[in-house]
């Protein structure tokens, strides 16, 4: 049963994500809703999954996973059609809806409408960079959304987008751009810092899905270099995806030492950052438009006093500098990722000079705990625009 909501110093905002909650949004349980000081989050979505834990008293799903579950789903996707669920949130009294990504915004929108309350959608890459030739079919949520995008863009309060090239692509798409912030994601730089004790090894670093906006079979040919002229350094993979199965054939024609860990937990990724020399990002743009918005590793490696190679691509350049705490070349430019990845490997004062530089970057730039502040903000400029 959902808590009623008795602080009104801490008033409910509701975190509404279609699916409760996948392994690959942690962000938004650790990052946002656990965070929030001074609203109380409360986690409504269509339905569960497998996935992240979420504090029960606080979470309410529309399909409960019962027999009759999927029809009163459907009915509430595409009808808004939800009393149930329209009970419970009138019982905590919610004083706004932070939708996460577009598709879940326009599942939000019959809500925000019954219950009178401002909707702030977050977009974060996929949902506003593909392209929709390729995506309104996609699934039921991606036909719904396109159905809703221009009651979207007339009755959500505020866009937030975690990147100013995000941002752009909302404009592109004609959302109203006195409607769109930028507000960069933080993390938790106090979890992710550097253990001195532990001695960095001759390791490249990947970490993220194997699908192909990751790039990572540009990251593999470019090590085919480093390991020519470095036979010691080691790829570490951390993810996985539809493209693994192709990914290992291709590191093991390619490479002689390589290793493929699938999904780990966060301590794990953790301690490859702590042990790594460099963290490589080869994002590139998919064939149907999809990009990052800007991905949460390469902020948290530098967090950890790890330079980052990676692309010029999407939001990236807003968080890794070039040549100061990383460096960026074109998309696929797999002689440059080499080139880049074995400066760093091979000179040791130039490794030193970046990694104490990216430590400060996001200290001074991505603190989670002077992002929620600014969020905050925005809620409650949101409210006192209602008033």
């Amino acid at each position: 049963m959902l808590d009623k909501n008795p602080d009104i110093s801490n008033p409910a905002v509701v975190i509404f994500s279609s699916l409760l909650l996948p392994p690959s949004q942690t962000f938004v349980r650790d990052l946002l809703g656990e965070q929030l000081e001074n609203f109380t989050s409360y986690y409504v979505g269509s339905r569960f999954v497998k996935g992240l834990m979420l504090p029960p008293e606080r979470t309410i799903a529309v399909n409960q996973g019962n027999l009759p579950g999927k029809l009163v789903e459907a009915a509430f996707k595409f009808s808004g059609f939800a009393p149930k669920l329209y009970q419970e949130l009138q019982r905590i009294s919610p004083v706004l809806i932070n939708a996460q990504f577009g598709l879940s915004g326009v599942l939000a929108l019959p809500l925000a409408r019954k219950l009178k309350i401002p909707l702030l959608v977050h977009f974060r890459g996929a949902d506003a960079t593909v392209k929709e030739e390729y995506a309104r079919y996609a699934s039921v949520n991606h036909w719904i959304y396109y159905r809703r995008r221009e009651a979207l863009k007339r009755e959500a309060q505020i866009f937030l987008a975690v990147s100013n090239f995000i941002k752009t692509k909302l404009i592109e798409q004609g959302f109203p751009e006195e409607k769109i912030i930028t507000h960069y994601d933080g993390i938790n730089i106090t979890k992710f810092q550097q253990d001195v004790s532990v001695t960095r090894e001759p390791v490249v670093l990947f970490v993220g899905r194997l699908t192909e906006k990751k790039g990572c079979e540009y990251l593999i040919k470019s090590m085919a270099r480093v390991q020519s002229i470095l036979p010691n350094t080691k790829l570490i993979i951390i993810g996985d995806g539809n493209l693994r199965s192709e990914l290992e054939a291709l590191a093991a024609k390619l490479l002689s030492k390589y290793q493929f860990l699938g999904v780990q937990p966060s301590d794990v990724v953790k301690n490859w950052m702590n042990r790594a020399k460099v963290l490589a990002a080869p994002s590139v743009t998919a064939v149907q438009g999809d990009s990052e918005g800007l991905p949460t590793v390469v902020v948290e490696a530098q967090a950890m006093a790890l330079p980052v190679v990676s692309t010029f691509h999407a939001g990236i350049p807003e968080a890794v500098i070039n040549g100061e705490t990383g460096f960026l070349v074109a998309e696929r430019d797999v002689d440059g990722l080499a080139e880049y990845i074995l400066a760093l490997l091979k000179d040791n004062e130039k490794w030193q000079y970046f990694s104490v530089k990216a430590r400060e970057h996001i200290t001074k730039n991505f603190d989670n705990s002077k992002q929620i502040k600014i969020l905050e903000g925005i809620y409650s400029s949101c409210l006192a625009t209602r008033i």
